[in-house]
């Protein structure tokens, strides 16, 4: 294959190996289907790789079909240099054929066969996802979920275990169609009623629908309006600190800190957060996670909740709380020990009762503090860890790890 000379047309210009289904975009530049559904779909892009133009959302990819045949013919003619024929390769999904679907699954008889379809077609290719969201699959599947009867779940009846099978089938898919921001907020909607819809999940669905749920949940607040996130009712919270606390998947519990992450900051949803008892569990999971990104996560959601009073007194008043805290730091990551020592900062600025200041003395918070003074760790952990000691340098006078020159400028 080295010593044949490859036609450079045959060669797509993303992956720059033989196109095996070469496909045109609306600028006229043909590539590899495999190469520019991954750009544009999983990349997220909206530009042509070559020519850098914008590619509309709805621009189909154009099957070149001359092109094929021609790479097929010249493989052909190289098979004794060992060149192998390129495949024609199956026929993609059209919209046609998903719309199809839809309407044959509005037959209570059909449902569940039509969703099985959806969801394998989904598994398939990027393509098949763009595809079936754009025919209108989206719309269609959340109704499945608004419309299912969460009530059923414990019970027996034939009835409560096909509209479970439908609903957590039709959550999978919207989870796995990894839609597009339009899409998420086409689900968020005006008025937020498929986020309640998924908070009913959370209450009474097993433990396969609440993780899809809650997943689905962390990608559509991302696109959300500030509006939307300021009105997450109470409920939300107590469900989302539910998963955390029941521990139902990695992916979950990664998919529910996300979440918070997106939350908090607005409006009084960190006073939220705190009265639905996540400060204890983020505590607890704090200490039983040693993976990296887990800890950053757990900390910066903990730096956001002690960004209030109430988040700052239940650390406070958690045995474990300010320990674990600063034995991550230097431990984990420079993000980790910056997100610990601004928790750190919040309690010695906003909370520090001399109760407290000898607790952070006898727990080695202090010593801790000091030894990141002297380690490569990031200018603004420094900064804020130079202002802890400084503003509690006379409560901490006798520490021996105390800098002098702090001790020198406390007034």
């Amino acid at each position: 294959m080295e010593e044949i000379d490859v036609p450079p047309f045959f060669l797509c210009p993303i992956s720059l190996e033989i196109m095996k289904d070469p496909v045109t975009v609306s600028t006229g530049i043909t590539y590899d289907r495999e190469s520019i559904e991954k750009w544009l779909f999983s990349g997220k892009n909206n530009t042509c790789p070559a020519t850098k133009q914008v590619l509309s959302a709805d621009s189909d990819l154009t099957p070149n079909h001359t092109l094929r045949r021609l790479i097929q013919a010249w493989c052909t003619l190289n098979a004794s240099n060992g060149v192998e024929r390129i495949p024609t390769p199956k026929i993609p999904i059209n919209k046609i054929q998903i719309v199809k679907l839809l309407n044959d699954a509005k037959s209570p008889q059909l449902q569940m066969k039509c969703i099985g379809k959806l969801r394998a077609l989904a598994t398939e290719s990027d393509a098949n996802k763009r595809c079936i969201e754009s025919a209108g699959a989206v719309e269609f599947l959340a109704s499945i979920v608004s419309k299912a009867n969460f009530t059923t779940f414990e019970e027996e009846s034939d009835k409560g275990l096909e509209s479970r099978s439908a609903s957590s089938e039709a959550l999978s898919i919207l989870h796995y169609l990894l839609l597009s921001e339009a899409g998420l907020k086409k689900l968020v909607g005006k008025n937020g009623e498929f986020v309640g819809c998924l908070v009913r999940v959370l209450q009474r669905g097993n433990y396969e629908s609440r993780a899809y749920a809650v997943m689905l949940l962390s990608s559509m607040l991302q696109v959300a309006d500030p509006i939307q996130l300021i009105a997450l009712k109470p409920e939300f919270f107590v469900e989302a600190v539910q998963v955390l606390q029941d521990h139902i998947s990695h992916q979950a519990t990664k998919a529910t800190l996300k979440l918070l992450i997106e939350v908090c900051p607005w409006g009084r949803n960190k006073v939220k957060a705190v009265e639905a008892g996540a400060v204890s569990i983020l505590t607890e999971l704090l200490l039983a996670s040693s993976e990296k990104r887990a800890c950053e996560m757990i900390l910066t959601v903990l730096d956001q909740l002690c960004g209030c009073a109430e988040g700052r007194a239940e650390l406070l008043k958690h045995a474990a709380g300010m320990a674990i805290v600063s034995k991550k730091i230097l431990r984990v990551s420079h993000v980790a020990s910056e997100r610990a020592v601004r928790i750190l900062y919040s309690i010695s600025k906003f909370s520090a009762t001399p109760s407290v200041l000898q607790e952070m003395s006898q727990l080695g918070v202090v010593a801790k503090l000091c030894l990141v003074l002297q380690v490569d760790c990031g200018s603004r952990t420094k900064e804020k860890t130079r202002d802890i000691l400084r503003l509690h340098a006379r409560a901490w006078k006798n520490s021996p790890c105390i800098p002098t020159n702090l001790l020198s400028s406390y007034p």
